[in-house]
């Protein structure tokens, strides 16, 4: 989630400079002798992975579809909520950006283990503790959530934004999870759905920006 794009052949920040700047990873190699290749930005491929996952996760929570269908979900929790999302945080640490960095390689492993839950540990939590567990486990994010909501204030408007309601999105559905409380949790998912829209759009931003060489979408920076 970008204040702005730089040029393709950008440099790292200087150890002087702040490099936690926002969720997008425009940067490069730094500069030598001769002309660096350019890194191409891991951005909007990890603002994608996040919006696409959230959005399913949504909408199953919001009630908009049967949770029987929960399985379709698991295939794009491993692969691309997590995997891809893990390494587009490690791109971004080659880049040099300590915020998207560590927001993708987290949310890339939330995905990942949500769906390691599923697929192999939740049938040895008494069927009566399940809703508690899964309530316990998306506070414990919503904590790390709270860390990079305060870091998003230096970023722009739409990510702090996103990162606000993601971190009530996960308050709500933990407390609606842990106490069984079903009107929460669709709240929750209603909350979530807005996330994966305002995640989608900050990534169609970054991604119109790289190809285009300019700003198309804003993203108003913060003061």
């Amino acid at each position: 989630m970008s204040t702005t794009t730089l040029p393709a052949r950008a440099r790292v920040p200087s150890p002087g400079e702040s490099n936690v700047s926002h969720l997008s990873t425009h940067s490069s190699l730094p500069s030598q002798a001769s002309a660096p290749s350019p890194i191409a930005t891991p951005g909007p491929l990890g603002l994608l992975a996040i919006a696409l996952t959230t959005f399913l996760l949504s909408i199953i929570n919001a009630g908009l579809v049967s949770p029987a269908v929960q399985p379709v979900v698991f295939g794009e929790l491993f692969a691309f909520g997590g995997i891809v999302l893990i390494l587009s945080g490690m791109w971004a640490f080659r880049v040099g950006h300590t915020f998207g960095a560590t927001a993708f390689t987290g949310y890339g492993a939330f995905f990942l283990s949500f769906w390691a839950l599923f697929q192999f540990y939740i049938k040895e939590i008494p069927p009566a503790k399940v809703g508690s567990a899964i309530g316990l486990y998306l506070l414990a994010w919503a904590l790390f959530t709270l860390v990079i909501f305060i870091a998003s204030f230096k970023t722009n408007r739409v990510t702090n934004v996103v990162i606000g309601l993601l971190l009530l999105m996960l308050v709500l559905s933990g407390i609606g999870k842990a106490g069984g409380y079903v009107a929460l949790v669709h709240c929750g998912g209603y909350v979530g759905l807005v996330v994966a829209l305002g995640t989608a759009y900050i990534a169609c931003a970054e991604l119109l920006e790289a190809v285009h060489g300019r700003s198309i979408l804003p993203l108003k920076p913060l003061p």
